[in-house]
């Protein structure tokens, strides 16, 4: 296999979507680090290879989402197969553009995906960019993130670029402590930190996005790119600092996946040689687009007007 590698690590999970119509739902695949690797596919040129690092069960769904991966174009090689657990499943509900999930996932798969660590580093092995989030953390058992942190910083060391959405979801973890604690520990591994400043303000007590990039760098982060929910977005680190203000806001129909699709456009254009303040816009635009229609995963949003 040629080109370069991108490798996304998480839980990608059996999606159910409001379709539109009274009492009808739709069925997909998604997971907030799949679908930052399903954008990164379409944005990035075919050089690129995007792979997914998980774990699913051996039944109908699990091989749903493995044909999944197949049919968007996204290695599956890392993805193992677990004989007692399956995919878990969720449902987004919508009212006045903003959505609440309903979960299924207590045995989740994904809860393994840590547990090799020969199996871990040989996934990272010449990863151009490793790309995980908090969530991917809050799903696995003490031992699995210390095991995923410390694979993900051999890599680091080895030359991988290390990028992580903190995506905070206390729902998911034992206790406020301990999510911190774990989300600060990863952040101090990464070359890049995504966070979302309302969730930082809530969890972390940061008074602004400013206050947010200072403590992910104190931890050790290397750039931090602060998303506002269509405010401006501040940046800073050792790539440099600045401010992006003046970005279009748009009224939602469905916020699933904003900012994971922001995420995968930074990176893409960073990639293409952009600067940070033009990747940040770029980033703005597809969010701002996907966050038009229904459902994580959104072809029409990488269609210009």
């Amino acid at each position: 296999m040629t080109g370069q590698l991108i490798l996304s690590i998480g839980e990608a999970m059996v999606e159910l979507s409001e379709a539109g119509q009274p009492g009808h739902w739709r069925l997909g695949i998604a997971g907030d680090t799949l679908n930052t690797a399903w954008y990164l596919r379409r944005l990035l040129t075919a050089d690129w290879r995007v792979s997914y690092c998980s774990r699913v069960g051996q039944g109908e769904f699990s091989q749903k989402m493995l044909d999944f991966l197949a049919a968007e174009g996204i290695g599956a090689d890392h993805v193992t197969r677990d004989p007692r657990r399956e995919i878990a499943l969720y449902a987004i509900s919508l009212k006045d553009g903003e959505r609440s999930f309903s979960y299924w996932r207590d045995t989740s798969a994904a809860k393994g995906l840590a547990d090799d660590p020969r199996a871990l580093a040989a996934a990272l092995d010449g990863v151009r960019i490793a790309y995980f989030s908090g969530i991917t953390l809050a799903i696995l058992p003490e031992p699995g993130r210390a095991l995923l942190i410390e694979a993900l910083a051999a890599a680091r060391a080895a030359g991988t670029q290390v990028v992580f959405d903190p995506n905070l979801r206390p729902k998911l973890w034992s206790d406020g402590r301990t999510m911190r604690r774990d989300i600060e520990a990863a952040a101090g591994i990464a070359d890049l930190v995504l966070p979302s400043f309302d969730d930082e303000r809530e969890h972390f007590g940061d008074a602004d996005p400013q206050a947010t990039v200072e403590r992910y760098l104190a931890r050790g982060a290397g750039q931090v790119v602060v998303k506002a929910g269509g405010d401006a977005i501040r940046h800073g680190g050792r790539e440099g600092w600045g401010l992006v203000d003046g970005l279009t806001r748009e009224r939602p129909v469905d916020t699933t996946a904003a900012g994971d699709s922001f995420n995968a456009g930074y990176l893409a254009a960073r990639l293409a040689e952009k600067d940070i303040g033009a990747a940040i816009r770029e980033a703005h635009e597809l969010s701002r687009r996907v966050i038009r229609h229904r459902g994580a995963l959104v072809r029409e949003a990488l269609a210009r007007d």
